[in-house]
């Protein structure tokens, strides 16, 4: 079995490219962006916790719709241009975490996993999913953004999708693929 993606990985990665995968101006982000914000089943979330936040692009666009956000990454470098950029945004905490061997203390309505599930193994995807089903208040919505193309990460974004799917005993509220990635939207 591959090993999940390590957090020195992701230390490289921002050291040589601040905005790596081109979050900031990248058309393919701001349409993914538009579409994940606009698969929201309800216009407001009172606790909302975002995995794998990155520079906090997403983030600020997650803040319009949370009275509290809690978004992490594991790489510091990333969480600190995060900071910077939503230094205006009181509702966001950010915080650096190892997903799943991390996880916050507390009951969230909306838990967002966009671009992360493939860096991580097997294994770990099943942890990460019973650890959101368990932060998850009764009708929260758990929301997964993975793209579609060849990668070299541990799991491909379908093979990692649906094995959180399957591992979480979540309900299935819609699943939407593109071309480029897959969006699926989860309840308990």
């Amino acid at each position: 079995m591959p090993e999940s993606l390590a957090p020195a990985y992701f230390d490289r990665v921002y050291a040589r490219d601040p905005d790596p995968w081109r979050f900031r101006d990248s058309p393919y982000e701001r349409a993914k962006y538009r579409a994940t914000i606009d698969a929201l089943p309800r216009p407001r979330f009172a606790n909302a916790f975002e995995v794998g936040c990155s520079i906090g692009v997403l983030s600020a666009l997650l803040a319009a719709r949370c009275d509290r956000l809690l978004s992490v990454d594991v790489a510091d470098a990333a969480l600190d241009q995060a900071r910077r950029s939503c230094a205006g945004l009181p509702q966001i905490r950010f915080e650096r975490m190892h997903i799943p061997n991390e996880w916050p203390d507390d009951v969230f309505d909306l838990i967002v996993l966009s671009e992360v599930l493939y860096y991580l193994n097997d294994a770990d995807v099943h942890r990460a999913a019973r650890r959101t089903s368990a932060s998850l208040r009764p009708g929260g919505v758990a929301l997964l953004v993975h793209w579609t193309g060849p990668t070299d990460y541990p799991l491909t974004a379908d093979v990692a999708a649906e094995a959180f799917i399957t591992a979480s005993a979540l309900i299935v509220r819609t699943s939407k693929r593109t071309p480029e990635y897959r969006m699926d939207v989860l309840l308990r």
